[in-house]
Parts: structure tokens; C-alpha cells; sequence
């Protein structure tokens, strides 16, 4: 497999139906760390799909899919946002940026 900073963006995009299809799959069976691993890959996949430009160090961006949970992004590192959860008591952590709820442009 080509490391994802040399796919096109439909190679991308391909890659991440491919995953889902096998997340889908994975949780029909119940086989949940088989999906967590699917999941993590799709995440990741994701990141390189973003324009890094729109995320700022400093600010707060919710967790997609997790309303209840906020992340105070501190730097940009590849394709991980490194900072902190709010009101969590985790030394710093690195997430992949597809995982930050970013506002939509247009």
C-alpha cells in the first residue's frame, strides 16, 4: 500500500469505502477490536483529506461524534492535532485532525 501523502485523493477516498465496508462487516460479526482498528485507519485516512490551514492553535474544536467532549488544539504535527482534552487529566495527546469538528466553508 502507498503511504497516504502520495495517494490522490480518490485513491483516498477508495481506500476509506474500502475500510468502512470492513468496519461494517467487522461489527455485523461483533468482532469490535477488528472494527476499532478499521475505524482508526478510516480516521486517519480522513485527516489527509483536510485542509490543515483551517485549523488554529489555540482554539477549542469539538470531537466529532462526541458532543460532550472538547480539544484545545496546542500545534499541528503531520496529520495529528497535538493538545489537550478539556476537563480531562491526560498529559498532551495527539488525535488525528478529521477527528476535530471544524466549521464548513461556503
Amino acid at each position: 500500500m502507498s503511504s497516504f501523502n502520495t495517494m490522490t485523493r480518490r485513491e483516498i477516498e477508495a481506500y476509506i469505502v474500502d475500510k468502512r465496508e470492513k468496519m461494517r462487516k467487522a461489527e455485523m460479526m461483533g468482532i469490535e477490536n477488528e472494527y476499532r482498528v478499521y475505524e482508526r485507519q478510516v480516521l486517519i485516512a480522513e485527516s489527509y483529506l483536510i485542509d490543515l490551514s483551517q485549523i488554529e492553535p489555540g482554539k477549542i474544536y469539538k470531537i466529532v461524534s462526541n458532543e460532550d467532549f472538547y480539544f484545545k488544539v496546542e500545534y499541528i504535527k503531520g496529520v495529528f492535532a497535538w493538545g489537550f482534552y478539556l476537563g480531562g487529566n491526560e498529559k498532551e495527546t495527539g488525535i488525528p485532525v478529521s477527528m476535530l469538528q471544524l466549521s464548513r466553508k461556503g
